[in-house]
């Protein structure tokens, strides 16, 4: 759907090197995803070509609204996001996990679903929302150098729910650091 970036040459190290350090984190591994076939070869940039399979999912608790996240982790899961997809269930939602906190900035290639990104910080707080556009290549940067998490959902769903910045994000199995970097 989106794709992590962040301004100048910085931007492309980090949409690269994006993901959540495995030796120190909770979260379940990623789908596995081939590139056996020519269509799903990993495109250039590192995203791929054709809809990613769904990624493994956890239970968000966005203040007393549920949502189901897809979590995307690793960089090909990052930099392809909802790209190519069509449709995102009524709470469902992808949640993308950065090793720390950066300027965070997304934008709509190849991405048909009308969302709303909400940057998050190391905390599980939404600093901000941010609506985004079909297909709108447009960098949408964050306006804080705090973002660790990014959140999307369909396009109104936070307005619709009553949430916004402010509000703290957990998961079934905690706060965000302690579901995803406890050491």
């Amino acid at each position: 759907m989106l794709r992590c970036f962040s301004a100048g040459a910085l931007g492309v190290l980090i949409c690269l090197c994006g993901g959540c350090d495995r030796s120190s984190s909770t979260v379940p591994p990623p789908v596995s995803i081939s590139t056996t076939s020519p269509n799903q070869a990993l495109n250039p940039l590192g995203y791929l070509n054709v809809a990613q399979p769904k990624l493994t999912t956890l239970r968000l608790f966005l203040g007393p609204k549920e949502v189901v996240a897809e979590l995307a982790v690793q960089p090909v899961e990052i930099q392809t996001g909802m790209m190519h997809r069509t449709e995102m269930g009524e709470n469902d939602g992808m949640l993308f996990i950065f090793r720390g906190p950066h300027r965070a900035s997304f934008y709509m290639r190849n991405t048909k679903v009308p969302l709303t990104g909400a940057y998050i910080d190391p905390d599980g707080v939404i600093l901000e929302l941010r609506d985004m556009k079909p297909l709108d290549e447009t960098p949408i940067e964050a306006a804080t150098d705090r973002v660790q998490y990014m959140l999307e959902m369909n396009q109104g769903w936070f307005s619709l729910n009553e949430v916004g910045p402010g509000t703290v994000v957990t998961t079934e199995r905690g706060t965000f650091r302690e579901s995803f970097f406890r050491r």
